[in-house]
């Protein structure tokens, strides 16, 4: 791998104007695809082989024009206090008149016919039914809701609308990148202390991520790949673009002020570097193309193209990188590096392979820098590091205990909001379940007749606060009936009355003479969501920690390192779920981070975070720890090469996890509640990950376990492939050049190896 990635590094450097080229001949051509590709579809939720989607599909196929398709805006209205609404009638009626001139209505139901008053008088609704979709809805079509409602407030009545038709599309402003990227190029200016290399990072971070979404908006008609769908791409596809070609980009530098030719330095640092980007990025695939197993079609979508995007951002790191280094080879270092690089009379090839191992040994003894002060520390004080930090976790972790989950609704918008005051109405003046009802279908000979049966046995059901009539489809084989419960659509006693009415489904069938029996609606695809994610939480988990353990087996030959790796990944993200809980769901600092709404944790939260975070914390595994082995394997004793690796890689990945968390900070400023808090748990997680696991914990356990921490059985090492990934085999194969685990060391030590 790594005399692949050697050979690639110098030929890109080589021939930069064509590797160039052939990068901008790309960025032009999925871009001009992506411009020409008809629009993206709409999201359309489904989740195969549950019984809520049977049962959607079912009403598909039987009731054919039963238009549900079309978006629908659900009016409340209620007058004050003392009045009732038989008084507004004629106010009313001219409100109703006026949603059904609007722009693309397909009808509207009279309030007083349709029995949509409530008991007390005070309060009715009205169902606006569109011809379109609410996406396909025009700014015309919205605005007439939204005059009409208008004009009925000037009037004393109090009107709130929700529904799909009035649901404000979520949009990514954009700022949450532009912060983003404004800290990491901050970041990477302090880092190397020069444009040009704080430069190229976010110049191909932007690329690979300008290729990936361009290439998901080509591909999003023909895949049904819709415009939430590079979301995840996007975020995870800025922040590893720019830690791939940071660690290139670092290791150059450091090959460079080692005495290197340019050339010779980029096949280096690709060949070294790049192999941990490689495997790094491999990780985060595994991770994100993992979500397959949970076989909810959105979320592969999102993973599969969250992906493809890291995949590019590889190919850029070990291509596209070392081209652009080869435009300003030395331009890169910082000034004063520039100019002792300049002056500096390079060793003899025969001396440097002289002092190799000298070289080595001394390497986590010279220069020290922060980095190697804090290595330090953990050596000598490995148990104090490790029950801190480890007890610090688990602290943070323990309010992920009190999770809960739920998916967005109007019943979890803002307070202030129309969708949220029109849900509440609706509850107060019709009962909690009136904004979650079930939908039955019964399936039958004669349909009509068995849904009578069964809506009667189902009022007696504990739980259950009214049946509507049977509605037959023409056919008469198939049969509909609406079932309000008594608690809200996130009450726990709800998901069991959809229990229930499925255990006894069997058995009212048989009593009314129905064949089938499924319970579906907006409540129970939620509930069937949520169980589904459960389901396959840990198989899914199993997974990827599987497929990851054995590729981490492969880069660093040893059994102990991966089980680490895992255990600290557990670690970290539990305790971010913590965080998560405490912020969003109980709303500690809620107003420092601008949330408007606490509630539960979106469903799809747990399971993105462990797919996400892991890939993520594996990158900073391979890139701290590689340098570890490959001072390691040239001799270095373990604990010295604890530090000769944070000497080399500790400041480097400090800065990458300040990036990828300003990354995900920024979109916590999103107005999507989901993109918010994915922004907010990633970047907590990679904190976590990042600072304590990888910076304190995997240090002191280093320490601790010795040797031992290098141990494989010799009959596994004689089955497992050499990968090579500290480029050892590398570095035997080159002309001249000093190891790469000794750092950059003051001239007379560097006299005193050489004599």
């Amino acid at each position: 791998m790594a005399t692949f990635l050697y050979a690639l590094g110098r030929f890109a450097f080589r021939r930069r104007g064509l590797v160039t080229l052939l990068w901008v001949l790309i960025v032009c051509g999925v871009g001009a695809a992506a411009a020409s590709a008809p629009a993206p579809p709409t999201d359309r939720f489904s989740m195969p082989g549950t019984e809520s989607q049977r049962a959607f599909d079912l009403l598909e196929e039987k009731f054919p024009d039963s238009g549900t398709d079309g978006a629908t805006a659900r009016v409340v209205l209620r007058v004050p206090e003392g009045g009732s609404v038989d008084a507004e009638k004629a106010a009313i009626g001219a409100l109703v008149g006026e949603l059904g001139k609007a722009p693309q209505v397909a009808g509207v139901a009279d309030p007083f016919t349709a029995g949509s008053v409530s008991e007390d008088g005070r309060t009715a609704y009205t169902v606006v039914t569109y011809e379109v979709a609410a996406p396909d809805l025009t700014d015309e079509a919205r605005d007439a809701l939204t005059a009409a409602t208008d004009r009925a407030r000037e009037g004393g009545l109090t009107v709130e609308a929700g529904g799909d038709a009035v649901m404000v599309e979520q949009t990514m402003s954009g700022t949450g990148e532009q912060i983003g990227v404004l800290i990491s190029a901050v970041v990477l200016f302090l880092t190397f202390g020069s444009l040009i290399a704080a430069g190229m990072p976010l110049l191909t971070a932007l690329i690979g991520v300008a290729v990936g979404t361009s290439a998901i908006a080509a591909l999003g008609s023909a895949l049904g790949l819709s415009a939430t769908t590079g979301t995840l791409a996007m975020m995870i596809g800025l922040a590893v673009g720019i830690d791939y070609a940071l660690f290139v980009v670092s290791r150059y530098r450091a090959e460079i002020a080692e005495g290197r030719a340019p050339q010779e330095a980029a096949g280096v640092a690709t060949g070294t570097a790049g192999s941990a980007v490689v495997f790094a990025g491999l990780t985060v695939i595994i991770a994100l193309a993992g979500l397959a197993v949970v076989d909810i079609p959105i979320l592969t979508k999102m993973g599969l193209a969250a992906a493809g995007t890291v995949a590019v951002a590889v190919l850029i790191a070990v291509t596209f990188v070392p081209a652009l280094l080869g435009f300003a080879p030395r331009r890169v270092l910082r000034v004063g590096d520039r100019r002792l690089v300049q002056t500096r009379k390079p060793l003899s090839a025969r001396k440097l392979r002289r002092s190799e191992k000298k070289a080595a040994k001394l390497a986590a003894r010279t220069s020290p820098n922060l980095s190697t002060r804090w290595a330090s520390f953990v050596v000598r004080r490995p148990v104090v590091v490790l029950v801190v930090a480890v007890a610090g976790l688990g602290a943070l972790a323990l309010p992920a205990t009190k999770l809960e989950l739920g998916l967005p609704g109007e019943g979890t918008m803002a307070a202030d909001t129309t969708q949220r005051k029109a849900y509440d109405l609706l509850s107060d003046s019709f009962g909690p379940g009136f904004n979650g009802p079930l939908t039955v279908t019964v399936e039958g000979a004669d349909a009509a007749a068995a849904g009578d049966k069964v809506g009667a046995a189902l009022k007696k059901t504990p739980g259950v606060a009214s049946v509507s009539k049977a509605n037959p489809n023409e056919a008469g084989d198939t049969a509909i009936l609406s079932v309000v419960p008594e608690t809200g659509p996130t009450d726990a006693r709800t998901e069991q009355l959809v229990k229930d009415i499925r255990a006894r489904a069997a058995s009212l069938g048989a009593s009314a003479g129905a064949t089938e029996i499924l319970v579906t609606g907006q409540t129970a695809l939620f509930i069937d969501f949520s169980q589904t994610l459960s389901d396959a939480l840990l198989p899914y988990l199993a997974l990827v920690v599987g497929l990851a353990f054995l590729l981490l087996l492969l880069v660093f030959r040893s059994l102990l390192v991966p089980l680490k790796a895992a255990l600290g990944f557990l670690l970290s993200v539990s305790a971010a779920l913590g965080a998560l809980v405490a912020v969003f769901q109980w709303g500690w600092a809620a107003d420092f981070f601008g949330i408007e709404q606490t509630g539960p944790i979106m469903t799809t939260m747990p399971i993105f975070m462990i797919g996400v975070v892991f890939g993520l914390a594996m990158d900073y595994e391979v890139f701290l720890v590689t340098r570890m082995r490959e001072a390691y394997v040239h001799g270095v004793r373990a604990k010295e090469a604890v530090v000769s690796g944070f000497h080399h890689s500790g400041r480097v990945v400090a800065a990458a996890a300040v990036i990828m968390i300003s990354v995900f900070s920024g979109f916590v400023v999103e107005d999507e509640d989901l993109v918010a808090m994915m922004g907010f748990g990633l970047a907590s997680a990679v904190l976590f990950d990042a600072f304590v696991v990888r910076m304190a914990i995997v240090p002191a356990v280093h320490s601790l376990l010795g040797d031992a921490a290098w141990w494989l059985p010799k009959w596994l090492g004689r089955v497992l492939p050499n990968v090579d990934v500290e480029g050892e085999r590398l570095q035997r194969r080159l002309p001249s050049g000093p190891p790469p685990p000794a750092p950059r060391i003051a001239p007379e030590q560097e006299r005193d190896l050489v004599h």
